[in-house]
């Protein structure tokens, strides 16, 4: 039995993968994207799982479905699946996902250079620049973020004592600086930052409560960003941000960049509307920026803008069939 077939445009963001997928959209219910991810994740999981893992995904994977806007002004909503879930927000895959469907026409934006987008974690505007056809860069202007806990203490076999921050930029991010044996990202190899990730994020939920104070679906630290020395020398600061069960972010990160400038803003490293220019692990860059101040439940917050880019690689169709034993995937970890 054929369960589903599903038209995909294949690219990355900066680097890291985004599947935007153009067929076989589940009817969801809810007045929102939130009630409508709700929806996705209790009865559709399974289109997920057989779209991100392998032997059709790989554990980086970050996917797309568009969806009617669910605001009267807005363009488009979007919902997020990758390796990890579905996202209440995703900076590279909005990039990505916004890139290909103005490229390909699949969206038309009521006022040109600007696509108001409907998430599960509230409204993002993505303004952009096309140039013969070609989307040259996308620049999110993302939900609030804030700095939720600071200076925490937390025990890991492989490090020992650590001091910690988690920010909220659409995902809770636990940040952690370079200290004790960890000498920064620029000094730690890829299996070394997943083993302690897994470490770190497991005593982090142990121990410490992150629930947005709007809305309470939205919980618990998904992401570690680890920070270091940049590579390129107009890089403001660099990270290596774990996801999923074992991926790196290959690009900087947008919900990650809008954390991390949350909780430098709130210490009083970064100023509003200074540039920061947020490197990846394998050196790519976001331009992000501290838009506006404001409030979140009382706790001091940002909304910040990210701009990266994003390029198609190519067309794919996917098909699940429930005689395929791993019709809804597998990871190997």
């Amino acid at each position: 039995m054929n369960r589903g077939t599903f038209f995909c445009i294949d690219g990355h963001t900066c680097g890291n993968p985004v599947r935007l997928v153009t067929s076989g959209h589940p009817a969801l219910r809810g007045a929102t994207m939130a009630d409508k991810r709700q929806h996705f994740l209790a009865e559709f999981d399974w289109i997920r799982k057989a779209l991100m893992f392998e032997p059709r995904g790989h554990d980086m994977m970050s996917g797309a479905f568009l969806y009617p806007p669910c605001s009267e002004d807005g363009d488009i909503s979007i919902l997020f699946i990758e390796t990890s879930g579905c996202l209440p927000m995703c900076g590279h895959g909005t990039i990505g996902a916004i890139t290909f469907a103005l490229e390909l026409g699949l969206i038309h934006p009521q006022e040109t250079g600007l696509v108001k987008i409907d998430t599960p974690a509230g409204r993002v505007d993505a303004q952009y620049k096309m140039r013969q056809g070609k989307v040259e860069w996308v620049r999110l202007v993302n939900v609030p973020a804030f700095l939720a806990h600071t200076n925490e203490s937390i025990h890991i076999d492989t490090l020992g004592e650590l001091t910690i921050d988690i920010a909220y930029g659409g995902n809770f991010y636990i940040i952690v600086e370079p200290q004790g044996d960890f000498k920064g990202i620029e000094s730690t190899d890829v299996d070394t930052l997943i083993k302690m990730s897994r470490e770190v994020r497991d005593a982090v939920n142990a121990t410490i409560e992150c629930i947005h104070p709007e809305s309470a679906d939205v919980r618990g630290a998904t992401h570690v960003l680890w920070t270091g020395k940049p590579q390129n020398l107009d890089s403001t600061a660099a990270n290596a941000v774990f996801y999923g069960d074992k991926a790196i972010d290959r690009s900087p990160c947008g919900t990650g960049t809008s954390a991390r400038m949350a909780q430098l803003f709130t210490k009083g490293h970064l100023n509003q509307q200074q540039d920061f220019v947020h490197e990846s692990y394998i050196g790519s860059q976001f331009i992000g920026r501290v838009e506006e101040v404001l409030e979140i439940s009382g706790k001091l917050a940002i909304r910040p803008s990210i701009q990266g880019w994003a390029v198609r690689t190519g067309k794919n169709c996917i098909t699940v069939d429930d005689d395929d034993p791993y019709a809804f995937g597998f990871q190997v970890i």
